[in-house]
């Protein structure tokens, strides 16, 4: 489920249904939300549904009704038992468990972390789908894309990543998707990471990580001046 608060914690709203998913297309239910970002002008929240099934689906984020979902490549999600992912072919026909993050830019577009797919696919509003970037690819064990956040300029020129099990955070060209750098190693000491699960900036270039499991901390990092 989804819930809605005000700032000081009072409930306002509830987005899906307790109890056990109906897969995902349903217009009720969730399957374990991983993380949402909301369109203040549309008045739309975008739900990545998440550990369970394999869609984006939005919402009217004032009074919770459903508007319209997609899977990858914006087409109709299923919830066929997958392959083990496979570095070598092409992308697959569906979201792979978990659909771990959604963002919205500045630009109109929504970009959706397909973690186990080692990739981020990019649509527009109504789900037409756009270009996908993978990240590290060759990494058998997927994951990459734990989570994404944007530089604070106006063109949002890069994205960074969170990718777990290299234990970085990837700089990408947003256009693009070319890896234009990167920081961090797998590690427990001050700018490494153990389990790197998300990843927020703000409006001054800083940039925030969190890690899960081992690492169990909060890391923030300035950009470098000249």
């Amino acid at each position: 489920q989804v819930l809605k608060f005000t700032r000081d914690g009072i409930f306002l709203l509830l987005i899906g249904r307790p109890g056990k998913s109906e897969g995902s297309n349903s217009t009720r239910k969730l399957g374990r939300p991983a993380h949402m970002d909301t369109d203040l002008a549309l008045g739309e929240v975008y739900v990545a549904d998440g550990y369970g099934n394999r869609r984006v689906a939005v919402f009217d984020a004032r009074t919770g009704a459903y508007k319209r979902h997609w899977g990858a490549y914006g087409g109709i999600p299923n919830d066929d038992k997958l392959p083990p992912y496979d570095p070598a072919a092409s992308g697959s026909e569906s979201f792979h468990n978990p659909v771990h993050c959604v963002r919205l830019s500045r630009d109109g577009l929504v970009y959706v972390c397909d973690r186990r797919n080692n990739r981020v696919q990019v649509f527009q509003k109504d789900g037409m789908f756009v270009r996908e970037f993978f990240v590290e690819r060759q990494t058998r064990i997927g994951q990459t894309v734990a989570e994404i956040a944007f530089s604070p300029d106006a063109g949002q020129r890069f994205m960074y990543v969170a990718d777990g099990p290299n234990g970085e955070v990837q700089v990408i060209n947003r256009a693009d998707g070319k890896p234009v750098a990167s920081f961090g190693r797998t590690g427990p000491m001050a700018g490494q990471f153990r389990s790197l699960h998300n990843i927020a900036s703000d409006s001054k270039g800083n940039i925030y990580t969190a890690e899960v499991g081992w690492g169990r901390r909060v890391q923030k990092f300035v950009p470098l001046r000249d």
